[in-house]
């Protein structure tokens, strides 16, 4: 009892005895906080008597600001000071080992920025982070270390040192309960596959386990089954069990197909009459009677989501109901249809357009201020924007601004339209080849095209000046007036040729062209010395005049102008040629090219194209030899020299002389994939094949395989093309390397 009440004596004594006045508080060491601040975060104040507690509630408080590695007071006197050790600013983060020049996975991952205080708790964050992103690449055992240096302005530099963990290798993949579909299939659909032989090559599956994609697996199995019908299918999580002695992998799903079901009946509820039923029905893939497909369904939806949105219910939803009867293995399809309200375009603002003038955009939207909504003019306003070729990327956004008004905002991004443009390659026997041009395809924001070329190898030489507007004052109508000077050695014989151009075109529809064209030119030949004229027909080597009309159409829907994904373009031209001049023939040209991305279907950005050139001329009565058609090299087929594709004839001395054929055909099929995504640099693999004759296409028949680069450059469009010819004969020229800058993908 005694002991006890002198220790409350001794508590209460102590604590009077810590009390007293304190007539002024200060700060020493306070950046983060305002003096001001620091003051109001305290429960007493100057003239206040203080004690223990109270200074130590207020190191507290001020302790969980998160600001300070460390905080004390002393009194002198009746002078209270703070003194505050701050925690140091992170000036540099860096990471090592593992995507060191990625800015986005510093951003998204580690998302440790400069400027930020230390905190050790975030930076154990991050390296979980850190080891997570890892693992999902398919990579186990990663250890990540944190670095910190302190520099000499009191600032920390922290490095992540990433050392990466073994990548797991899919061995097998087992499918229980698979019985009516060959499991083969799902490889079309699923991330994890088995690894095969030589998985490291090209369309070779290397078997690396990819974990982000691990939980998706199984709803693209299922997926694939409803594609057949089997809409009761159950494809349950994998078993996967990993060695980690070599760090291999083994698979099994288990999965209940069900039965497939066909197609019973497919009715329509509107909870507001807005369209004919037959009008719906005709827009229907699916049909009755037949096997029922997910993927058929969900663009059938579509469709129906699109008709009805082009009556302007831009939020309309389409609401789908499967009623299955499993004893007889049919489904009742019904589309539940809530237009809502119709939708007008309140306003339409442009966003992001630095140089190019707001007016060259909007002249190409085909929704504006007051217009009621479509969805089809609205997809069909944003692949225009995108096919001007001014920017890299366009997005047109939905702003709701009432229940029957929106906004359209225009999104872009500037791209570089203006360039020294610089083109080449090397042959066997043709030497090195160089184009140079000054370009702009938008000059002053004004959609106007400004160039000046000049093109030299050892086989041609041409300068070239132009000028052309697309939309006349904003309308309808083109324009475009050139001049140019060119010299191109044919082997034995030199063609120079000067000329002036002058059209005009009109776009009748969102994506048909025509024009209408007039070209006068003069050209002479310079033969060589070893060409006895006696004994070849001299008809080949009179100078003649040009004087043509040139009538072309063109369709175009595709949805960028350098790096299309979808679409076609299809074009045909007439030259005309023998208005009050010499020359005298009728010149057609048929190009088509089509372009289909994969990146909806595979979550990669494959790009598939083909392109096809169809040409033919008739001999009206004079047809000089430089008119007549020779193919090789890039756009037409690679692996041979530029022109150097070609009929020919073998004079009386017994030398073998091009004079170019009457009919050729050439296509070309392309694959195009990403390589370096951040530095917009793909990889295209292709296959040309031409023909090209005087009397029928099959006289020469020519291909040529390879790859190439294609590559975004600040200084424009790049290609390297690096070539091999297929069915080459002894005589052709072959070129294995050549190059183009500012030219369209």
């Amino acid at each position: 009892m005694k002991i006890l009440l002198s220790l409350v004596l001794f508590v209460l004594f102590s604590t009077q005895l810590f009390s007293q006045k304190i007539t002024k508080i200060q700060y020493d060491g306070l950046v983060h906080i305002s003096k001001s601040v620091a003051l109001r975060m305290l429960n007493f104040k100057a003239g206040d008597d203080i004690d223990q507690k109270q200074i130590d509630k207020a190191i507290k408080d001020y302790f969980a600001q998160g600001y300070f590695n460390d905080i004390w007071v002393e009194i002198e006197g009746d002078v209270l000071t703070f003194y505050f050790k701050e925690k140091p600013i992170i000036s540099k983060v860096e990471l090592k080992g593992w995507k060191e020049d990625d800015k986005e996975v510093i951003e998204n991952i580690v998302q440790i920025k400069k400027g930020t205080l230390y905190n050790e708790q975030k930076l154990q964050e991050a390296k979980k982070r850190i080891i997570e992103a890892i693992s999902q690449e398919g990579k186990l055992d990663s250890v990540v270390e944190i670095e910190t240096e302190y520099l000499e302005n009191g600032s920390v530099r922290v490095t992540f040192l990433v050392n990466e963990g073994e990548e797991i290798i899919i061995h097998k993949i087992r499918y229980k309960g698979v019985k009516q579909l060959d499991p083969s299939g799902f490889d079309e659909v699923i991330a994890n596959k088995e690894h095969q032989f030589m998985g490291w090559f090209w369309l070779r599956n290397d078997g690396k386990m990819d974990l982000l994609n691990l939980q998706y697996d199984p709803l693209r199995i299922r997926d694939y089954y409803m594609q057949y019908g089997f809409l009761d299918a159950v494809v349950k999580p994998p078993f996967v069990r990993v060695d980690f002695h070599n760090y291999s992998a083994d698979m099994k799903y288990e999965i209940t197909e069900g039965i497939p079901y066909k197609v019973r009946s497919i009715s329509f509820v509107q909870t507001k009459h807005v369209i004919d039923e037959q009008k719906l029905r005709e827009l229907l893939k699916l049909k009755i009677g037949k096997t029922f497909n997910i993927k058929t369904f969900r663009a059938d939806m579509d469709r129906i989501k699109t008709k009805i949105a082009d009556l302007s219910y831009a939020y309309v939803q389409v609401i789908p109901d499967l009623q299955k009867d499993t004893p007889n293995g049919e489904v009742d399809i019904v589309f539940k249809i809530i237009p809502g309200q119709k939708v007008k375009i309140h306003d339409v603002i442009i966003a992001g357009n630095t140089r190019t003038l707001d007016r060259i955009i909007r002249r190409e939207l085909y929704l504006g201020p007051g217009d009621m909504y479509s969805l089809t003019d609205l997809r069909d306003s944003r692949r225009a924007v995108g096919r001007l070729g001014f920017f890299d990327s366009t997005t047109i956004e939905e702003k709701r601004v009432s229940d029957n008004e929106m906004n359209l905002i225009v999104k872009v991004k500037e791209a570089a339209t203006g360039s020294i443009q610089a083109g080449g390659g090397y042959g066997s026997s043709g030497g090195f080849m160089l184009s140079l041009a000054v370009n702009d395809r938008n000059i002053w924001g004004s959609g106007i095209n400004l160039g000046v070329k000049a093109e030299k190898s050892e086989i041609a030489k041409s300068y070239s000046i132009s000028l052309s507007n697309p939309r006349l004052n904003d309308s309808d109508f083109s324009g475009n007036f050139s001049l140019y000077s060119s010299e191109n050695d044919y082997d034995y014989y030199n063609v120079y040729s000067k000329g002036v151009n002058v059209g005009v075109g009109h776009r009748f529809t969102r994506f048909i062209t025509g024009y209408l064209g007039y070209g006068y030119s003069k050209n002479k030949y310079d033969v060589d010395d070893d060409i006895n004229t006696t004994l070849i027909d001299t008809f080949y080597f009179e100078s003649y005049d040009k004087s043509s009309v040139t009538v072309s159409a063109k369709f175009n829907n595709t949805d960028d102008y350098y790096l299309p994904r979808s679409g076609m373009i299809l074009s045909q031209s007439i030259e005309k040629a023998g208005l009050g001049a010499d020359a005298q023939f009728t010149k057609y040209r048929t190009s088509f090219s089509t372009y289909y991305g994969l990146r909806d279907y595979i979550e990669y950005d494959f790009v598939l194209r083909y392109k096809a050139r169809l040409n033919y001329v008739k001999d009206d009565g004079y047809l000089p030899i430089s008119e007549k058609f020779y193919s090789g090299g890039i756009g037409s087929i690679r692996g041979y020299q530029s022109y150097k594709v070609a009929p020919t004839i073998v004079d009386s001395q017994g030398i073998t002389r091009r004079v170019g054929g009457r009919k050729s055909f050439s296509n070309s099929f392309e694959v195009s994939m990403p390589l370096i995504p951040k530095a917009k640099m793909r990889l295209v693999t292709y296959l040309d094949w031409g023909f090209i004759g005087e009397d029928s296409f099959t006289e020469i028949s020519r291909g040529g395989y390879g790859a190439g680069i294609e590559w975004f450059s600040p200084v424009g469009p790049i290609q390297l093309m690096f070539s091999n010819p297929l069915a080459d004969k002894a005589g052709d020229d072959i070129a294995h390397f050549e190059f183009t800058i500012g030219r369209r993908f």
